[in-house]
C-alpha cells in the first residue's frame, strides 16, 4: 500500500478510554524512508502517557493474512509497523462501562497507537513480511502472565470487519480457543499498596475504599508486616503488579523526635522510609502517595503555598521535610501537605472532648483547662484526606480505576473554613460536648510549655495552607467546622 510522506504529527482520541492513534512524520525519497517512530517530549505535549518503556518487542509475519491476537496484557504497549501494513483490531477488557468496546484501523509505518493495560489488542498482517513492533512497560515474568486476559478474535458480538476472512487466515488452535466476549472475566486494575494502614490516615483510606467497592484491589501493610525503612523488605512485593502506593505512615511523636532514640525513628519513618519507597516506584514506574506536614515550615507566614521554601524549626519537620525531597524525586508522585490530623484513635479533639466532661462533671475538681492561643491552623479530617487523595489519583464516584487523574506534583490539603488557635478550636469543642466552651483559657505558648519537664519541639506559628491549587482541580474540601460537628456527634 502507498506510504504517505510528510504527514504533521497528531493524535487522535478512540472510544475506547486512553487509548490513542498517531499520525507519524514519514520523511522520504527514492531512496527509502524515515520516521521517530517513538519520540517522548513531542508526543506527550499530545497526550502519550509517559509509559517509561523497558522492552521493545517485534513480530515477523512470513505471509499475509497471519492474524495474532485477541491479548491484554498487564502492561501498557506502544504499537507500530516498521515494514508492510496490518489491520489492527482491539478491545477494550477493562472493567467498568467501556468493557467490549472495540476499535479498528490499518496501520503502516506511518501510524502508532497507544494501547492502555488491560485493552486486547490483535492484528492481522495485509502484506508478506510484514514486521510488527511494539515497547512494553513491564518485563515479562510468570506472575503477571497470570494475569492476562484474553477474548476470541472470531466472536460475532465483537463485529470485527477482518479484510481478510478468518477461515482463509492463519491463526494459533490457542488464538482459536480463547473464550467469547460474554466469558472473559475483565482484567484487573493495577493493585495499590498502602502503607501504615493502621493509623489514623490508614484506616481512613481502608474505610473509604472499602465504601466505594475498590478494597479487593487494594492492599495494606503496616510496621509489622512492612518496615519501608528496611531495604530488606522490599523483597516481598511482586512491584510491578502495582500501579499506586499511598504512604500513610509516619512517626509523628514531635516532641519525643527531639530526644536521641526519638530522632533516630522520626528519620527513619519520614525520611529513610520515603526515600525507599520512591526508588523502587521510580524504578517500577508506580505513582507515589506520599502524606507531608505543615511542619516543614516554620509559621512565618500566614498562609503557606506549594511553592514555599523549606524552613523546618523541629527535628519531626526536618525529618518530614527530607521525605518531600526524596519523594519529590520519583517521577509520578503526590505530595499532599496537611495540618492538624484528626482521625480515629488519640487525637486533640478527643481529649478536648474528655476534658470538657471532666468539667462539667461536679464531682470533678478540674475547673478550667488552658490551650495555646497563639497558633492558628484548620483541622484536617482523615477522611477528606483519604477522598482528596482519591481525587488526586483519578478516582471520581463510581470508578473501579482512575479515570481523570490530576497533575502529579504538591499539593495543600486541609479543611477549609475559618482560620483559628487551638484555643478556639477547643472552645468549640466545649459548646459542642457540653456547652462549657466559657471553661477554656487561652494562654500564649511560652507559658503554656513553661511547666512541662522534657524536651519540647518548637511548633509554627501559622499553619494554614492555601487551598486553591487543590480546588482549582475541582476537589473542594469540607468546611472543618462542620466536619467537627459530625465528628463530635459520633464520639
Amino acid at each position: 500500500m502507498a506510504l504517505e510522506f510528510e504527514k504533521p504529527l497528531k493524535a487522535e482520541t478512540t472510544n475506547i478510554p486512553g487509548m490513542l492513534v498517531f499520525d507519524l512524520t514519514v520523511h522520504g525519497d527514492s531512496r527509502g524512508w524515515f520516521k521517530e517512530n517513538w519520540q517522548r517530549a513531542k508526543q506527550a505535549v499530545l497526550g502519550l502517557p509517559d509509559m517509561r518503556p523497558v522492552q521493545n518487542n517485534i513480530s515477523y509475519n512470513v505471509e499475509r493474512g497471519v492474524t495474532r491476537g485477541m491479548h491484554a496484557e498487564p502492561w501498557d504497549k506502544y504499537v507500530s509497523v516498521a515494514t508492510g501494513s496490518v489491520f489492527g483490531a482491539w478491545v477494550d477488557l477493562r472493567p467498568g462501562d467501556s468493557f467490549g468496546e472495540v476499535y479498528t484501523c490499518v496501520i503502516d509505518p506511518s501510524k502508532a497507537v497507544y494501547v492502555p493495560r488491560g485493552v486486547g489488542n490483535s492484528f492481522q498482517a495485509l502484506e508478506d513480511g510484514t514486521a510488527y513492533t511494539y515497547l512494553v512497560n513491564a518485563h515479562w515474568s510468570a506472575q503477571l502472565k497470570s494475569t492476562y486476559t484474553f477474548v476470541n478474535l472470531a466472536d460475532p458480538e465483537l463485529g470485527i470487519g477482518w479484510p481478510i476472512p478468518l477461515e482463509e487466515a492463519t491463526i494459533s488452535e490457542a488464538d482459536l480457543g480463547h473464550p467469547a466476549l460474554a466469558d472473559v472475566l475483565p482484567m484487573a486494575p493495577r493493585r495499590t499498596l498502602v502503607v501504615g494502614c493502621d493509623g489514623q490516615l490508614g484506616r481512613a483510606v481502608r474505610a473509604l475504599a472499602e465504601e466505594r467497592g475498590l478494597s479487593r484491589w487494594f492492599d495494606f501493610c503496616d510496621v509489622d508486616t512492612f518496615d519501608m525503612s528496611d531495604p530488606g523488605a522490599y523483597g516481598q512485593y511482586d512491584w510491578p503488579l502495582y500501579g499506586t502506593v499511598i504512604n500513610c505512615g509516619a512517626y509523628t511523636a514531635v516532641d519525643k523526635a527531639e530526644t536521641a532514640d526519638g530522632r533516630v525513628v522520626a528519620w527513619r519513618a519520614n525520611a529513610v522510609g520515603p526515600a525507599l519507597l520512591a526508588h523502587v516506584c521510580a524504578e517500577h514506574g508506580i505513582v507515589l502517595v506520599h502524606v507531608s506536614s505543615d511542619y516543614v515550615f516554620d509559621g512565618t507566614a500566614e498562609v503557606h503555598t506549594e511553592e514555599e521554601s523549606f524552613s523546618p524549626l523541629s527535628v519531626y519537620g526536618q525529618s518530614k521535610a527530607a521525605g518531600d525531597l526524596a519523594v519529590a524525586g520519583c517521577p509520578r508522585h503526590y505530595i499532599v501537605r496537611c495540618s492538624w490530623v484528626i482521625g480515629e484513635g488519640r487525637n486533640f479533639v478527643r481529649t478536648m472532648a474528655a476534658l470538657s466532661d471532666r468539667v462539667a462533671n461536679p464531682e470533678d475538681s478540674l475547673e478550667r483547662v488552658t490551650v495555646v492561643g497563639d497558633q492558628l491552623g484548620r483541622l484536617t479530617f482523615t477522611c477528606d484526606i483519604a477522598e482528596g487523595v482519591l481525587w488526586l489519583l483519578g478516582y471520581r464516584e463510581g470508578d473501579l480505576e482512575p479515570s481523570s487523574p490530576c497533575a502529579c506534583g504538591t499539593y495543600d490539603l486541609t479543611g477549609s473554613g475559618p482560620v483559628e488557635s487551638w484555643a478556639q478550636v477547643a472552645t468549640r469543642i466545649f459548646n459542642l460536648a457540653n456547652g462549657n466552651g466559657a471553661k477554656v483559657v487561652s494562654v500564649p505558648t511560652a507559658k503554656y510549655y513553661a511547666s512541662v519537664e522534657g524536651s519540647i519541639a518548637p511548633r509554627p506559628k501559622h499553619s494554614a495552607l492555601d487551598l486553591s491549587k487543590i480546588e482549582a482541580t475541582g476537589f473542594v474540601p469540607r468546611d472543618w467546622t462542620e466536619r467537627l460537628v459530625e465528628y463530635m456527634a459520633t464520639r
